[in-house]
């Protein structure tokens, strides 16, 4: 019972991290085409996302989950940064 509510929350926590990354992509956009003064803080986001990494994961699909919250993170960051550079 207990793993499998650990379960729920890192797969909640997971999903939270895409939707994140879809929105700061959504507001880099924005910030690309001057539409926002602010430059999004990705950094604080790439903080957050290998702090969670770093935990162990037993199930096998989240961590192929978590693999691809960051492998997605990692490509709309090098877009991220030839927009700003």
């Amino acid at each position: 019972m207990l793993l499998s509510e650990e379960k729920l929350k890192i797969r909640n926590a997971i999903r939270d991290f895409d939707q994140q990354v879809d929105q700061m992509h959504a507001e880099f956009h924005k910030y690309y085409h001057g539409e926002t003064r602010k430059r999004p803080d990705w950094e604080k986001l790439e903080r957050s996302l290998v702090d969670f990494s770093r935990k162990k994961l037993i199930d096998f699909q989240l961590s192929a989950q978590l693999d691809r919250v960051l492998f997605k993170f990692q490509n709309r960051k090098k877009i991220w940064l030839g927009w700003i550079g």
